[in-house]
């Protein structure tokens, strides 16, 4: 069975309580990491798990609290006494090699791979197919060139997983029926902030999408002095997971 790590329930806004953002997936495809912010890698090593095991980097968005992992990741990868040496996916959506050749360009030998291959790529319109699991992806209302995720699995399990975005029907349509959702939910009902999600509208991405449970995650500090999932329980009645700093989610 699938198992999810939360390696950051957070933002870029420094918080003991939460990491920058961050997910980990555990199965038998191997180990899959979506968004990598300050810290994820360390978290993934209270996971029990090293830069050395992580099969698949996906990103949603080339925010810096949702990437400044990446480059730490790659350098770690060059350790001379642990270097890492099975092959490595990193991909994101329209415009991630672009941004990805920025940093080559400027991080140079550093983390350019010597003992293992890396395969850059950019998911939009056609799946990625890894092993028995399924990625396909979605444009999201945030940063030009946001998507969100669907992961399925050949025994039929999903989960999707949104990044930052704001009420659109791209997040409906791609979390129809999910197993979990993943949903920012980055400030109270009080405080919306234009492309992110409240705890009401992340409810209603829910109920809308038929989903059999919600995970709220990407959470502002402010969120901490609200009764995030009571406002959230208003608009969807399925499971409400308020998420935190390693927690584990079986899937």
């Amino acid at each position: 069975m699938p198992e999810l790590v939360i390696l950051g329930s957070g933002t870029g806004i420094p918080s003991l309580r939460r990491g920058a953002p961050g997910i980990l997936l555990i199965s038998k495809n191997g180990r899959t990491v979506i968004d990598s912010g300050s810290g994820a890698m360390r978290n993934m090593l209270k996971a029990g798990i090293t830069y050395r095991e992580i099969d698949l980097l996906l990103y949603t968005h080339i925010h810096p609290d949702h990437t400044a992992d990446l480059v730490p990741i790659l350098f770690a990868c060059k350790y001379g006494d642990l270097p890492r040496e099975k092959g490595l996916t990193c991909a994101g959506g329209p415009g991630f090699r672009r941004h990805f050749n920025k940093i080559r360009r400027l991080y140079g030998s550093w983390i350019e791979p010597a003992t293992y291959p890396l395969t850059i790529k950019e998911i939009l319109s056609k799946p990625l197919q890894w092993g028995e699991m399924k990625v396909s992806s979605k444009s999201m209302t945030h940063l030009p060139g946001s998507v969100g995720y669907r992961i399925e699995w050949s025994d039929g399990r999903s989960v999707v997983i949104s990044g930052d975005t704001d009420v659109c029907e791209n997040i409906v349509s791609l979390a129809s029926g999910a197993d979990l959702l993943i949903l920012e939910c980055s400030f109270p009902d009080e405080k919306k902030v234009e492309g992110h999600l409240t705890p009401s509208l992340a409810g209603r991405i829910a109920r809308e999408s038929g989903c059999r449970r919600l995970l709220l995650t990407h959470l502002y500090p402010v969120c901490d002095q609200y009764d995030i999932v009571h406002q959230c329980r208003q608009v969807y009645s399925g499971e409400v997971i308020l998420g935190e700093d390693l927690m584990r989610i079986k899937i």
